[in-house]
């Protein structure tokens, strides 16, 4: 019986894991759009209140107005006149205090992470971690710029290491590129092999010596 019920459980649990968090991102989406709802309440006219509530109890319209947002706004940057909002958008949100400590911080990361020429997250690294003769899969994110390279010697590059089950946090490191050793996995294999704790590996064809 132990058998069966855990071969069950192996069956269900990834489906079960895979709705809960779309669950969880849908439910935050529709609390973000009912606080717009309470908002548009405040500043539209009373007889289109009863259109906004219908609206609220539409299941996953949230997900379908933040798509349709992301699509226009990839679509008006792409011109010269959006490409002109953007930039005084960014000027504005630079010139306000507290406000563009944060505002700039998060778009320099998002344009390095997000970036199709850039190259952080393009490449899993087996670095040694926490001591030297333990290793660890990390992502390569760059190389050291700015004054940080400055007081370095040796070719260096920085790397992000995932804690596991949860890649979402982990560590900054700064190794010798010599002490870098390249993978061939891609960066969806490699996350697999951190999310499950080295218990999904991916496969590995072995090199033919000639």
């Amino acid at each position: 019986m132990k058998k069966y019920i855990l071969t069950g459980l192996l069956v269900w649990l990834p489906l079960v894991i895979t709705i809960w968090v779309l669950k969880s991102v849908i439910g935050t989406l529709d609390d973000v759009f009912a606080w717009f709802m309470v908002v548009a309440r405040t500043v539209l006219p009373v007889s289109i209140h009863p259109v906004l509530a219908d609206l609220q109890r539409v299941p996953g319209l949230s997900v379908i107005i933040l798509v349709t947002a992301l699509w226009l706004t990839g679509v008006a940057v792409t011109n010269m006149v959006g490409q002109w909002l953007l930039n005084q958008s960014n000027r504005m949100f630079s010139n306000i205090p507290i406000v563009k400590s944060i505002y700039n911080s998060v778009r320099q990361v998002s344009d390095t992470l997000f970036s199709s020429s850039g190259q952080a997250f393009r490449e899993a690294v087996l670095v040694q971690y926490p001591r030297a003769g333990s290793w660890t899969i990390a992502f390569v994110t760059g190389r050291p710029t700015g004054e940080v390279a400055d007081k370095l010697i040796t070719e260096m590059v920085t790397v992000y290491v995932p804690t596991t089950p949860n890649p979402t946090s982990g560590f900054m490191l700064i190794v010798p590129r010599a002490e870098v050793m390249s993978l061939d996995m891609s960066v969806d294999e490699a996350l697999k092999y951190i999310i499950s704790m080295g218990v999904v590996a991916p496969p590995h064809v072995a090199k033919t010596q000639s």
